[in-house]
């Protein structure tokens, strides 16, 4: 994978480190007092519009809303416009979610982050993330593809876009992106689950934190000049597919079944 690849490939998205953790303490598996770090990493995270706060607070004093919930009622969710499975209706959390990209849903309300940029007076730029809480009294979740489906899925979707992007000669004008889809039939990555996740749900996650981030590379780098307008719009009918099985793996791979 080419060093453009690689760095675009070095960041999940917030929420399945989030929802993932919050499951697995929520099951007996990981002790609380690792949650919130496992969960920033080396960012600062604040909690807003937590019941019974009245202003942003650090993360591990917002985790308690978690406290009374089932791990199987903590779901990750990774809508986009035309596909807002697992939010509830028209509404401030749903808004929220669609611009985010992403979401974490219970029962009674959801949780989103938004990410603030600062720069520093020596110029040094770092990140804040907020996650605010919404209400969504008596939310429903909605049937998921398990994680078996959700790797086949993924693998005829990598094969076929892999494919396609051969056939367009992808690597003539964005050999970065042609040599990171060669590099996820291997499936290796940083990226893990806390324990009580089985095998194939971290496989399918590492898998997919991966691809996940060569797809974000794929849609923020501007096209060489050797491309037109026709190339680009076939280079992103062949990844549209792809972009949505790495989501739902994603998806199943986080609110997968938890064992002891």
């Amino acid at each position: 994978m080419s060093p453009a690849a690689d760095a675009a490939t070095r960041t999940a998205r917030r929420s399945t480190r989030f929802v993932a953790w919050v499951r697995a303490w929520r099951a007996g598996l990981v002790p609380f007092d690792e949650l919130a770090d496992e969960i920033a990493a080396d960012e600062e995270h604040l909690v807003a519009d937590a019941p019974g706060t009245w202003t942003d607070v650090p993360l591990p004093h917002g985790l308690p809303i978690f406290a009374k919930l089932h791990p199987d009622e903590i779901r990750l969710v990774l809508p986009v416009p035309g596909d807002p499975r697992g939010l509830p209706g028209p509404g401030d959390l749903t808004g929220a979610a669609l611009l985010a990209g992403e979401a974490v849903m219970t029962p009674s309300f959801g949780v989103v982050p938004e990410v603030r940029r600062h720069t520093s007076g020596s110029g040094v730029e770092f990140s804040t993330v907020l996650w605010r809480v919404h209400e969504a009294p008596e939310h429903r979740q909605v049937f998921q593809m398990g994680a078996a489906e959700a790797e086949a899925q993924l693998t005829a979707a990598l094969g076929e876009a892999t494919a396609r992007l051969t056939r367009l000669d992808v690597a003539q004008w964005k050999p970065e992106l042609a040599g990171a889809l060669q590099a996820l039939r291997r499936p290796e990555s940083a990226e893990t689950l806390p324990p009580g996740f089985d095998p194939r749900s971290r496989r399918l996650f590492a898998r997919a934190s991966v691809l996940d981030q060569v797809l974000a590379l794929a849609e923020t780098s501007a096209p060489g000049g050797a491309v037109n307008g026709y190339e680009a719009q076939q280079r992103d009918e062949a990844l549209r597919p792809l972009t949505a099985a790495c989501r739902q793996a994603l998806v199943a791979a986080c609110n997968s079944p938890l064992r002891p």
